[in-house]
């Protein structure tokens, strides 16, 4: 459960991707995962219906990992069922859940009295799990009606267990994310709800907003203070990154800005996917693009304006925002087929713990192999069914304090 000391905010705040980790932000799958079907899985954003119980599992294991490094964890769900216990989140929770246009006014103002009667551990539930017509009893209206049983009047939530993507902390601010998928954007309120109302999180400013333009926190990787990468591709727009610049300049959180356009298509959906830090001065990255990603550098001058550099290779770049001599690369090395396959089941994925200390996926030999020739040492763990939602580690891990 969420802790904090009696009579202070718990501390927070992310500066790096790779500072020691003390405390990180998860969601244990649960009945949301139940809900995955064949008929609904691609809309759901799934490329196949996981074995829950095994998910778990491995989910379970991954947390203990964490713990037995030292890491906080907290859970998203326990998080929102005690912040719903605030009637200001309940009403909002509830007003936001029920504007779907799908509903129409009938069954929208019966949904709003059901959920408005139920304890918060319950109503969490359905938010998450959601809501299907033939699970809706006493109700009559003409959408009920027409409507198949088992169509949802309220969506499941199953990409909650990527907590990476719904919020990114920049210092000691929680950037509400903006996704850009509608199967997810309301995984984004769920989260906004529990920074704005949760006793964990009192007097934690809140910038961006799941209502601004697409950034999804997969995109963003902290490379060095005051230094972010922004990677524009499938889930992260211009407009996205304008806005996170704009920001973040404003409030003084960050001086540059590497805009890294990355291919739109689903196994590079992030820039994560393709790279994460392991070092304050390595990646790993995906061979097939590491020798041609390149970023645009974003900075803004006295006046305001924001400006862009030339393009540049991404290495190039990024290492002359941190103001290093390079930024190591630790290319794993593997032939085009091999690489491929890894990438695709989230080699590239990692999260750190420390420096040099990483959580990946075991399936990935050839590139944990690499990754410990190199200095790293990785702590494996099982994602045979985590990883059906296309998310690796760092996907489903959401730092709320590092070092």
């Amino acid at each position: 459960m969420a802790e904090r000391a009696e009579g202070r905010t718990a501390a927070v705040g992310v500066r790096s991707e790779v500072g020691r980790l003390r405390t990180v932000m998860l969601h244990r799958p649960g009945p949301e995962l139940r809900r995955l079907t064949p008929r609904n899985n691609d809309a759901l954003l799934f490329d196949g219906i996981p074995w829950v119980g095994r998910a778990q599992e491995e989910h379970d294991a991954f947390a203990d990992a964490l713990r037995g490094h030292g890491v906080e964890v907290l859970y998203l769900s326990e998080l929102l069922t005690e912040a719903l216990g605030v009637e200001e989140a309940r009403a909002r929770a509830i007003d936001l859940t029920c504007t779907d246009l799908r509903l129409g006014a009938t069954l929208r103002a019966a949904l709003v009295a059901r959920l408005g009667d139920l304890a918060p551990d319950e109503l969490a539930g359905v938010l998450m799990a959601g809501l299907r017509n033939d699970e809706l009893t006493g109700v009559h209206s003409l959408v009920t009606g027409l409507l198949p049983p088992e169509e949802f009047l309220i969506d499941p939530l199953p990409n909650l267990l990527f907590t990476r993507d719904s919020s990114v902390w920049i210092g000691d601010r929680a950037a509400v994310t903006s996704l850009a998928m509608p199967a997810r954007r309301r995984e984004t309120q769920l989260t906004e709800l529990i920074y704005a109302h949760h006793p964990r999180f009192a007097g934690v400013q809140l910038i961006l907003g799941w209502g601004a333009e697409p950034v999804e926190g997969g995109d963003v990787l902290a490379l060095a203070e005051g230094v972010l990468a922004v990677g524009v591709g499938e889930r992260t727009t211009p407009a996205g990154v304008e806005r996170l610049a704009t920001t973040a300049f404003d409030l003084g959180l960050a001086h540059t800005i590497l805009a890294v356009p990355i291919d739109q298509d689903r196994a590079t959906m992030h820039l994560d996917t393709i790279c994460t830090m392991v070092d304050t001065d390595a990646v790993v990255m995906y061979p097939n693009v590491a020798h041609r990603l390149a970023a645009v550098p974003v900075t803004r001058d006295e006046g305001g304006t924001l400006r862009l550099g030339p393009s540049r290779p991404f290495l190039e770049a990024a290492a002359a925002a941190m103001g290093i001599d390079r930024l190591r690369l630790i290319d794993t090395g593997l032939d085009p087929v091999t690489a491929e396959r890894e990438q695709w089941d989230d080699g590239n994925n990692t999260l750190a713990i420390a420096p040099n200390l990483c959580v990946a996926y075991e399936r990935n030999v050839e590139t944990n192999a690499r990754l410990e020739e190199e200095g790293v040492e990785v702590v494996r763990i099982s994602g045979s069914e985590l990883g059906s939602g296309r998310g690796g580690p760092r996907c489903m891990s959401c730092p709320v304090l590092r070092d």
